[in-house]
């Protein structure tokens, strides 16, 4: 055998052993990850039809009509059809105080509905004397909380509007997390811009 036979065979040993060495095959998994969701810019636009309420909302959502069954004359919802996310507005037209107490005590059963799924949740009192709107938006946390959002307001002697953010996925808050963030602010505007007529 020639020595540059013996040097050939020498080289491809060593190759053939740094192959095999560097392919080990155990292997971390890496954590699950998740889709990155492209955010649209804040823009919006004025609510203001027959309705017997005013407000501003995205112009990447739409309102349609609430056409299920059981919907009253004036609910409708906000659809956000690319995060797959609906804000169900309900309103009610009260003839007493006593039946705005009543609406409201509606509105926390259904938000006390969430509390054995939730971690957690914190309450934003709204108060405005000028527009006379007055309310409660309960932030609900949680991985498995079905709505993050829930919130009602009134101007305490006949209008009374209750507001909740539904995804039409199974609830996990974790990874909706982008979102749910980006839907907070277009909610806070919802009720800071509201007015009645």
């Amino acid at each position: 055998m020639t020595s540059s036979f013996r040097n050939f065979l020498a080289a491809f040993a060593m190759i053939f052993i740094a192959v095999l060495t560097s392919c080990d095959q155990n292997h971390t998994p890496l954590p699950r990850g998740y889709v990155r969701i492209a955010l649209p810019e804040k823009e919006y636009k004025v609510f203001d039809t027959i309705y017997p309420y005013v407000f501003q909302y995205p112009v990447y959502a739409e309102i349609v009509p609430d056409l299920r069954p059981s919907a009253e004359p004036w609910w409708a919802d906000i659809e956000f059809a690319k995060f797959k996310a609906t804000i169900h507005l309900s309103y009610k037209k009260a003839s007493s105080q006593d039946e705005i107490l009543e609406f409201f005590e509606d509105g926390r059963n259904f938000v006390n509905k969430h509390i054995p799924k939730s971690t957690g949740f914190n309450e934003r009192i709204y108060e405005d004397d000028e527009s006379r709107v007055y309310g409660i938006l309960y932030e609900i946390r949680g991985p498995e909380a079905a709505s993050p959002f829930q919130f009602y307001v009134t101007d305490s002697t006949s209008h009374f509007l209750r507001g909740a953010l539904y995804f039409n996925v199974s609830p996990n808050n974790d990874s909706l997390a982008p979102v749910i963030n980006f839907l907070r602010d277009d909610i806070y505007n919802l009720i800071e811009t509201l007015s009645w007529k």
